[in-house]
């Protein structure tokens, strides 16, 4: 055994420890969605879909599932195209080092500054603007969290960007928005998607600012699943924290398998040229 194997054994030993203690919970959370008690009873006993028709009977349910889907989505917009305009005007703006370094800081902020915190101090604000409970106001304080994951990876694809084929655009013609609309944008497309996924997944699992920020008739899925353990113990948890797993895991996959069918098709057109 080589000195590289060596090294290879722990880290593949260590990487599927912890693959297995985050998989753990799923492993019990999915099937006691299933069961036919009230109760959290492991293993099941017997099998039965009454939780999920309870599920998408009630109102506070399917009415928080619908919240959390289209906050989710409205986020993931806004701090998408908010966070990759960021990153281009830091990336190839004019302004100096020292002016870039803080801006960028401050955006990055919310990753920092623990969740509690931020949540007082919106719920502190947002009292004053009248923009607590309301839809905009979730919205808003999603995308402040969202936007430093959209930027980590669009960071990433700019700088991967050679800037010569940027000059040469320059070079042909192409003003500012036409370098960014057909140089930079498509490149910076697989970072752009990644960071749609991030902002989407943020904003549908967060749940301290949105429990802050609540109101009778608008509370997402997270919140509602706090809110009944307090209250009452039952399986439809179990299916709220298993759609929940579901849509993000979709959500995940979906631009891996584009970006996968595009590598074969490339790989496909680059055999056929040869």
């Amino acid at each position: 055994m080589n000195d590289a194997s060596t090294v290879r054994l722990p880290i593949r030993l260590w990487v599927a420890v912890v693959a297995l203690l985050m998989t753990a919970p799923t492993l019990v959370v999915v099937p006691l969605s299933f069961t036919d008690r009230r109760s959290f009873r492991f293993p099941i006993e017997g099998w039965s879909l009454q939780w999920y028709g309870r599920f998408f009977a009630e109102e506070r349910w399917i009415g928080a599932l619908t919240t959390s889907v289209a906050l989710a989505f409205t986020v993931a917009v806004i701090a998408t195209v908010a966070g990759t305009f960021a990153v281009v005007a830091l990336g190839r703006g004019r302004l100096r080092q020292p002016a870039q370094n803080g801006i960028r800081a401050l955006l990055m902020l919310p990753i920092v500054v623990p969740g509690i915190v931020v949540a007082v101090g919106l719920f502190g604000a947002y009292l004053r603007w009248g923009l607590s409970g309301t839809f905009r106001g979730l919205v808003l304080a999603h995308v402040l969290l969202s936007i430093p994951f959209v930027m980590i990876p669009v960071s990433t694809a700019l700088r991967a960007i050679d800037p010569t084929v940027e000059r040469a655009a320059a070079v042909l013609g192409a003003g500012p928005r036409q370098r960014f609309l057909q140089v930079q944008l498509p490149l910076l497309a697989p970072g752009v998607a990644t960071g749609f996924v991030f902002a989407f997944v943020t904003s549908l699992d967060e749940v301290v600012i949105a429990f802050f920020l609540q109101a009778p008739g608008l509370r997402t899925l997270p919140v509602q699943m706090y809110s009944s353990v307090t209250v009452e113990t039952d399986p439809t948890i179990a299916v709220a924290s298993t759609l929940m797993l579901l849509l993000s895991t979709l959500i995940i996959l979906i631009p891996r398998l584009v970006a996968a069918r595009r590598e074969r098709r490339i790989a496909g057109r680059t055999l056929e040229a040869s």
